[in-house]
C-alpha cells in the first residue's frame, strides 16, 4: 500500500515530466484567453455612451445573475452576451425527452452512436434558442432608453428588422463558438470544458465586485464590521462547500475468494463511494437557465402588464424567484442523479464480478439498496445546495449589497475547482504509474534479451 501513496512532492515531480498535461493546461489557458477577449468584442449598432448609463440596470436583478455567468459580457453588450446558456438550456430540454420521449429513450440505449446523435440534436436546439433569445434581447434593447446629457436616447441607433436579425445571428454565432470551445477543452483541456467557461466569467468579475465593496466601506456607505462579517461569511460558505462535495457514503463491498484458470484471486473487502452530491454544480446552473426563459418571453411584449409583474418579481431576493429557484434545484438534483447513476445497472455489475454488499442479497435486494442510500443522499446534497444558492442571495438583496459573489458563483467556483484539481492529479498519477510500467517492462526485455 505504501507504494500507492503520491505525496506533493511526487506529483511535482510528475508535473515536470508530464508534457501532455502541460499542453492540456495551456489549452484551457488559451481557450479562456479567447473568451475572455471576446467578452469584450461590442454588438454592431448600439450606442456605447447610452450603454454606459443604462449598463447599472443590466446588473441588477435576475440580468445581474445573467450578466456574473457571462463574466460581464452581458452588461456590455458583447458578442457573448448570451454566454452557453442557451446550450446549457437545449441539454435540459433533451435530456428531459430522453426520459419521456421513446425515440430518444431508445437513442440512449444505443451507446456512443446514440450519444452522438443526441449531442447533435442539442447542438441544433442551442442555435435556435439563440436565435430566439437574441430576438428578444434584440428587442428589449429596442425600447430600452437611457438619460445622457439630460436627454432620453435609445441605445440602438437604427432599430427595425435588420438590426433584428443582425443581433439575433451575431449573438446565435457567439454561443456556438462558446459551445464549441467548451467540447474543445473537454477533449484537448483538462476539466469540464461548459463549467469552466462559467468559472472564468465568475471570477473575471470577481476582483471589480470586490474593489466596488472596498470603496463603499472606505466612503462610509458600508460599516467595517459588516464588510468583516460578509467576507467571514464567504469563507465559511466555501469551506462548508469544499466539505460537502468531497463528503461520501462508503458502502462496503466485498469480494469472495475465486479461481480463474489457475489464478486464484484472495477474498478482499473494498468500498463504493458514493457522493453526497452526484449532481454537483448542475442543479442551480439549470434551474438558472430556466428561469432566464420567461424573462426572455416577456421582452416580446414589454408593455402588457403581466409581462412587467413577471419582470418584476422573477428577481433575486424576491419570494416567488427564491422558491422556483429552490424547485428547480431540487427537481435537478433528483434528474441528474438518477441519470449519472442507475441502481439496477450498478446492482447488476457487481453481482457479475461476484461482488456483494454485506447483509444485502445481490440482484434486486442491492439495487433496492442503492436507489434507498442514493434518495436519501440526494435529499442533503439538494438541501444543502439549495440553502448555499439561497441564503447569501437573501441576505444581499435584503441589505442592497452590490457584491454578486454569492452563493450559486460560490458553489460554482468551488466545485469546479475540485473536480479541475481532482482531474490534474489523476492524469499525473497515471503518467507517474505509466512510466512505472514502462521500465517494468524494460527491466523484463532486458532480462529475456
Amino acid at each position: 500500500m505504501a507504494g500507492l501513496q503520491t505525496s506533493a512532492a511526487d506529483l511535482a515531480q510528475a508535473f515536470a515530466r508530464a508534457s501532455d498535461l502541460k499542453k492540456r493546461i495551456l489549452f484551457v489557458l488559451g481557450a479562456l484567453i479567447v473568451y475572455r477577449l471576446g467578452a469584450h468584442v461590442p454588438l454592431p449598432g448600439i450606442d456605447a455612451v447610452a450603454l454606459g448609463h443604462y449598463a447599472q440596470q443590466l446588473q441588477s436583478g435576475l440580468f445581474g445573475l445573467f450578466n456574473m455567468f457571462s463574466g460581464g459580457a452581458f452588461s456590455r453588450m458583447t458578442i457573448f452576451a448570451l454566454n452557453i446558456m442557451p446550450y446549457i438550456t437545449a441539454s435540459i430540454i433533451i435530456q428531459l425527452l430522453q426520459s419521456i420521449y421513446p425515440p430518444f429513450e431508445e437513442l440512449k440505449k444505443e451507446g456512443e452512436q446514440g450519444r452522438q446523435r443526441l449531442n447533435q440534436y442539442t447542438r441544433y436546439f442551442t442555435v435556435v434558442l439563440a436565435m430566439f433569445q437574441g430576438f428578444g434581447m434584440a428587442i428589449g434593447l429596442e425600447n430600452a432608453t437611457a438619460v445622457v446629457a439630460g436627454q432620453t436616447v435609445g441605445l440602438v441607433l437604427d432599430p427595425g428588422f435588420a438590426f433584428r436579425l443582425q443581433t439575433a445571428v451575431t449573438l446565435t454565432t457567439g454561443t456556438v463558438f462558446l459551445m464549441w470551445l467548451g467540447e474543445q477543452i473537454n477533449k484537448r483541456g483538462v476539466g469540464n470544458g461548459i463549467s469552466l467557461l462559467i468559472f472564468a466569467g465568475i471570477v473575471a468579475a470577481l476582483p471589480g465586485e470586490i474593489f466596488k465593496t472596498l470603496e463603499l466601506a472606505r466612503i462610509g456607505t458600508l460599516s467595517s464590521f459588516f464588510l468583516i462579517a460578509v467576507a467571514i461569511l464567504a469563507v465559511v460558505i466555501i469551506g462548508f462547500v469544499a466539505f460537502m462535495e468531497t463528503s461520501q457514503r462508503r458502502v462496503p463491498v466485498q469480494y469472495p475468494k475465486r479461481q480463474v484458470g489457475m489464478k486464484v484471486t484472495q477474498a478482499q473487502a473494498t468500498h463504493m463511494p458514493l457522493k453526497l452530491n452526484t449532481s454537483g454544480v448542475i442543479p442551480p446552473i439549470f434551474a438558472s437557465s430556466l428561469l432566464l426563459i420567461p424573462v426572455t418571453l416577456v421582452q416580446f411584449f414589454p408593455n402588457i402588464e403581466i409581462a412587467q409583474t413577471i419582470m418584476a418579481n422573477l428577481t433575486p431576493g424576491k419570494w416567488l424567484y427564491e422558491l422556483l429557484f429552490v424547485i428547480g434545484i431540487i427537481f435537478f438534483a433528483f434528474f441528474y442523479t438518477a441519470l449519472v447513476f442507475n441502481p439496477e445497472e450498478t446492482a447488476e455489475n457487481l453481482k457479475k464480478q461476484g461482488g456483494f454488499v454485506p447483509g444485502i442479497r445481490p440482484g434486486q435486494a442491492t439495487a433496492v439498496f442503492f436507489d434507498y442510500v442514493l434518495t436519501r443522499l440526494t435529499v442533503i446534497g439538494a438541501a444543502y445546495i439549495a440553502f448555499v444558492c439561497v441564503l447569501p442571495q437573501v441576505l444581499y438583496s435584503q441589505f442592497n449589497v452590490p457584491f454578486q459573489f454569492g452563493g450559486t458563483s460560490l458553489l460554482i467556483v468551488v466545485t469546479v475547482t475540485i473536480d479541475t484539481v481532482s482531474q490534474i492529479q489523476s492524469h499525473l498519477i497515471a503518467h507517474r504509474y505509466e512510466g512505472l510500467l514502462r521500465k517494468s517492462l524494460l527491466r523484463t526485455q532486458r532480462k529475456k534479451g
